[in-house]
């Protein structure tokens, strides 16, 4: 049976997380009977990353199976006329069936936008972190440094989380100064639940003074996380994609979040 990946974009704020939900109102469920209303049988999906509620997808890649004789086109332009506002399918590709968009993604990224300023922004509401304070760019590098690697990430995943193991390899935790902006990025391997914003909640403490950028390592090596600070805001968490090999002609990442607002 054909295989395809999608590429899709969507604004987390509107759905219920990516997972199917009872209620039908995960981004996943609005695809899936988009793709069957094209397809006109069911279609079941599968994704690189699953989001939660509040989190955005610059490029979530997802495959599917289908017998259905269609036009790549009816993939994108007939699948994004049955869906509904904040989310559409970017670009549709024919794969090898061995490709899978979650078991063959090499590395995954995420970028986190925090928007600084005295008072918030209505416009930015549900798009980006936000902060009152200025915090320290410098000494949130100095504590991102002590968390790239391999590590147990215990201190900060959910306690919802259900992986297997804590360990993770975290490739990369860059910052970028963008105006009244920071652009987080994180690349790994693979993440735990919470854990992009769990760390986001520390570096924000370290940035504001309010703990050394020594501490993230402190919680590093504790492994407790009812020591680490409270999980930060969803709203400027976007995923940005996963990088697959290159036969497969699946794009990688997504882009910079600050594109989508013109």
């Amino acid at each position: 049976m054909p295989r395809f990946a999608l590429t899709l974009a969507y604004d987390g704020s509107r759905f219920n997380g990516w997972q199917t939900q009872p209620n039908g109102e995960a981004a996943q469920d609005v695809l899936e009977r988009a793709l069957a209303a094209i397809a006109d049988q069911p279609v079941a999906t599968i994704c690189a990353g699953r989001t939660d509620t509040g989190v955005h997808a610059l490029r979530q890649v997802v495959h599917f199976d289908c017998a259905a004789d269609r036009p790549l086109s009816a993939w994108v332009r007939g699948v994004n006329a049955h869906l509904p506002e904040g989310i559409a399918v970017r670009g549709a590709t024919p794969v090898a069936d061995e490709f899978h968009a979650r078991y063959g993604a090499a590395r995954r990224r995420y970028r986190y936008l925090l928007y600084r300023s005295a008072v918030r922004h209505p416009l930015l509401s549900r798009r980006a972190g936000w902060t009152f304070r200025d915090p320290d760019v410098g000494r949130m590098r100095e504590a991102a440094a002590l968390v790239v690697g391999e590590h147990d990430f215990s201190a900060f995943r959910s306690s919802e989380c259900q992986a297997a193991s804590p360990v993770r390899t975290l490739e990369e935790l860059s910052l970028v100064e963008r105006g009244a902006f920071v652009l987080f990025t994180f690349t790994g391997n693979a993440f735990l639940h919470h854990m992009i914003r769990n760390l986001m909640g520390a570096l924000v403490a370290i940035g504001e003074g309010r703990r050394p950028p020594a501490w993230i390592g402190e919680l590093l090596a504790g492994r407790d996380r009812r020591e680490a600070p409270a999980t930060f805001a969803p709203d400027g968490l976007y995923f940005d994609g996963a990088q697959y090999e290159p036969r497969f002609g699946v794009p990688s990442w997504g882009g910079d979040p600050l594109e989508c607002f013109g």
